[in-house]
């Protein structure tokens, strides 16, 4: 069984599919991971439904991705002492450090490090932007504002500080907590919230030690700054339009996104477009047609996976929000125009001898009828540049490591296979490569594929070869 598309789908878990008959619903619509969010829920709960997924796995035969996603820092007001209050604009209003429930004057704030890092005209965003203070004068331990944009806030509402890059790391105690229990699970990708800096993705690469990809989740301005760098360090992206869409004006996110889609299609970083993709399916069987057109764009953008959330996780018809979101990703694909975009939007490979070799994959499959690319890859490497040249035939990523094979679960356009058997010499790889072709249903008998691999064989990273052989 083999996807008719490339683009894969993230579906996150929750109260509405976390049982083995949705789940295994949510696959065969067309999830292809399944992400299990860390800011709800209980180990657990997270434990059971990774069960659930690898049950899955194991009655489909195919690889799947389960991917961790941390809370990251969340920062909140305090509570109100006679409940939510009302902010004209104009007015007056203080946030501090005193742990005394607020009023219609101040509430607390009680991230030291906040005030660390103001400045005046420095703007707070309370409840996702509803509210927006200016700072008139700070302290170390207090920030007094003047109400931009007024509106009533309660207990416990979101911060944000959009122009500010904060001292603070994007991991808490508590992902730090859940990160290690996710890794004794055994999932394949960790996605780490709020990240700022390269840095942060180095540290969390440092505990991971190798044990899943790391995946950073871009939401806040300052990231975007050193796009670059971070994209480099870590092992994919995600566009989270949530946190972005409110740190930034509204008409910056399209650009944005794009910009973030290629920079990880030029370096070859799978990329995830998320949050609200579907918005209305939580409580809609259908989307609006907006919502059709923003998962249609970044599927022609060449994004290598959309996302779901709350549409899969709390709303009411997760298997009808993931069958959108294929029929959605299929139709473009099967518009000629698709294929124009993609080559129009690509980048030129890197001098290096993989990127070669791939390169040559992509043209070789467009001068002869190939009927698939089959990659023999231990780290995903020589897939994963593969996949960077968007190809008009299917990549069968062929590797001996079962956690290579999920991770590639991800990626553009590859369909992975966990191949346990040794191989000795080009022409066994060969004799092989086209039974998985065949086995997979990618080719028939006397159909042309072409084959990538590295030489010496199992030494990650070293992708030199390519053969064309007849099935």
């Amino acid at each position: 069984m083999h996807r008719q598309r490339n683009a894969k789908i993230v579906a996150t878990l929750g109260p509405s599919s976390c049982d083995l008959t949705t789940v295994r619903a949510l696959f065969d619509a067309g999830a292809d991971v399944f992400r299990l969010n860390f800011s709800h829920g209980t180990h657990a709960q997270h434990q059971e439904r990774l069960e659930i997924i690898r049950r899955v796995e194991r009655d489909v035969g195919r690889p799947i991705a389960v991917l961790l996603d941390l809370q990251g820092p969340k920062l909140r007001i305090g509570t109100l002492a006679n409940g939510p209050i009302t902010l004209q604009a104009g007015a007056a209003f203080r946030l501090d450090l005193d742990p005394t429930p607020g009023d219609a004057t101040r509430v607390p704030l009680l991230h030291q490090e906040i005030f660390a890092a103001l400045d005046t005209d420095t703007e707070l965003l309370i409840d996702d932007g509803k509210v927006r203070l200016k700072v008139v004068s700070f302290g170390p331990d207090f920030a007094d504002t003047q109400v931009v944009t007024g509106g009533t806030i309660s207990d416990r509402k979101g911060v944000n500080v959009p122009s500010v890059l904060l001292p603070i790391p994007a991991m808490t105690p508590k992902d730090r907590a859940d990160l290690e229990f996710g890794l004794t699970l055994g999932v394949d990708w960790v996605a780490l919230s709020f990240v700022q800096r390269p840095e942060d993705v180095h540290e969390v690469k440092t505990i991971v030690q190798g044990r899943a990809a790391v995946l950073a989740k871009l939401e806040k301005p300052a990231a975007i700054e050193s796009l670059a760098a971070i994209v480099d360090a870590a092992d994919a992206i995600m566009v989270a339009r949530g946190d972005l869409g409110v740190e930034l004006p509204a008409e910056q996110v399209p650009r944005i996104q794009k910009q973030i889609v290629r920079a990880c299609r030029a370096t070859g970083k799978p990329v995830v477009v998320a949050t609200q993709m579907l918005e209305s399916m939580i409580s809609s069987p259908v989307p609006t047609r907006a919502e059709a057109s923003d998962v249609a764009n970044a599927v022609y953008d060449g994004a290598d996976a959309v996302m779901l959330s709350a549409e899969s996780a709390s709303g009411s018809y997760p298997r009808e929000a993931v069958a959108m979101m294929d029929r959605i990703i299929a139709e473009v694909e099967s518009d000629p125009d698709y294929r124009s975009a993609i080559d129009a939007s690509h980048t030129a490979p890197q001098a290096e001898v993989a990127d070669a070799i791939c390169l040559a994959l992509q043209q070789t499959a467009n001068l002869l009828p190939v009927a698939a690319i089959v990659t023999y890859t231990r780290s995903g490497y020589t897939s994963l540049r593969a996949a960077r040249e968007r190809p008009v035939v299917p990549v069968v990523g062929m590797t001996p490591e079962f956690a290579t094979a999920r991770r590639l679960a991800l990626v553009w356009g590859v369909h992975a296979v966990h191949a346990d058997e040794n191989v000795s010499d080009v022409p066994d790889m060969v004799n092989k490569a086209c039974a998985v072709a065949r086995g997979e249903a990618f080719a028939q008998t006397g159909n042309f594929i072409v084959v990538a691999s590295g030489t010496p064989f199992g030494v990650a990273g070293t992708t030199n070869f390519l053969h064309i052989a007849k099935v």
